[in-house]
């Protein structure tokens, strides 16, 4: 990830102890939206988030209450999405904005470099840098992820990004199955009764899967499986 810095030239200022920041998601999966809101309204950032599946209400939020930052899905409807970005510089304090994709939408955060968004990252980003990105995005710079970054100089360069694995080939088919499931909010005990195998068998898949996918909760989990495509809803 980098952090660019804000036009006066002093350097990262990410203190946000001064208060809870005010968030406003805006992304058509509601599971996603959801894992998201658990991890933002835990420490470090402690935030309070406001959600909308839709540009349009999204506006309504901001136009009825301020918020300091908002967190933009690049496919979100109705709106088309440079018009939304303008709408959003029109309401109460112009919040700052970080646009997210999936892994497939590199090429089109890069293609909105070019405007005033505060930060673009795809949600397969490790959660401890996304936040390091958003404090930075508070604190008044601008953050780039590492996928967006390196599709950009691979456009620059004339040459083709590395690909990104999704780390499922690492799994059996019953761990699949059963992040998916964590990915629909399905609790252990429910996996269980559905798979016909012991609430312990359950937490031992889960062992696995987190090793293998480097996951380290079930915020984590679900946020994996939302942006593999493995829930409903993606």
């Amino acid at each position: 990830m980098v952090i660019v810095p804000r036009s006066d030239g002093r350097g990262p200022e990410l203190d946000t102890d001064s208060g809870r920041p005010q968030i406003v998601i805006v992304d058509g999966q509601p599971l996603f939206v959801d894992a998201l809101a658990g991890l933002l309204g835990r420490p470090p950032l402690s935030a309070t988030t406001r959600t909308a599946s839709r540009s349009d209400h999204a506006l309504q939020i901001l136009n009825a209450s301020p918020a300091d930052l908002v967190l933009c899905d690049i496919k979100v409807q109705p709106l088309y999405l440079r018009s939304f970005l303008g709408l959003v510089r029109e309401t109460y304090g112009a919040p700052p904005v970080i646009l997210l994709g999936d892994v497939e939408d590199e090429g089109s955060l890069v293609a909105l470099m070019d405007t005033d968004v505060a930060g673009l990252f795809t949600k397969d980003i490790e959660p401890e840098h996304f936040l390091e990105g958003m404090r930075a995005v508070l604190a008044g710079h601008r953050a780039i992820g590492a996928n967006v970054l390196r599709r950009m100089i691979a456009r620059l360069s004339g040459t083709e990004a590395p690909p990104v694995g999704s780390g499922l080939s690492q799994l059996s088919p019953t761990e699949l199955d059963i992040l998916a499931m964590v990915g629909a909010a399905t609790t252990v005990e429910q996996i269980a009764r559905a798979r016909g195998i012991s609430p312990k068998t359950v937490r031992n898949h889960l062992a696995n899967i987190y090793r293998k996918l480097d996951l380290r909760s079930r915020t984590e989990a679900m946020l994996c499986a939302a942006r593999l495509g493995l829930t409903s809803s993606g």
